[in-house]
């Protein structure tokens, strides 16, 4: 998937290798990609305690990068999480409106999905195909 998402954005990637500590403590191992001066886009399925996302977010910075940004689907931010956005190793964290999400004050931007709604419910009513909203392009 991060191969698509590179080809999408006309940019390399690159990887964190990760051990989960227990359910909320995550340790990042290495980065896998040069990030030395780069600006880096995190992506992620969900977070609710930020555990992975602070440990990408640490080592990025360890390693250099000069901006670090975080992309997830859902933030069901607990306030453990709320607690480690405040570190200030994310520049931004990007998420949707799939559930409620209060900003305080943090950089997080939230995206409606209500236009994609919409549209796999107009689809679905004129019976055409969902599944091709999700495609990208070289998956």
């Amino acid at each position: 998937m991060a191969s698509a998402y590179a080809d999408v954005l006309q940019t390399n990637f690159g990887f964190v290798a990760k051990r989960r500590m227990d359910a909320s403590n995550v340790e990042a191992i290495s980065i896998v990609g040069d990030v030395r001066g780069k600006s880096v886009l995190i992506v992620d399925d969900l977070t609710e305690s930020a555990g992975t996302l602070m440990a990408a977010a640490h080592i990025m910075r360890e390693q250099g990068a000069a901006k670090v940004r975080a992309a997830v689907s859902h933030a069901v931010l607990n306030e453990q999480g709320y607690q480690r956005l405040q570190t200030g190793f994310l520049d931004e964290l990007i998420t949707t409106n799939s559930n409620p999400v209060d900003c305080r004050g943090l950089p997080i931007t939230v995206l409606s999905i209500a236009p994609l709604l919409g549209e796999a419910i107009l689809r679905i009513n004129h019976h055409q195909s969902v599944t091709s909203l999700f495609r990208i392009k070289g998956f």
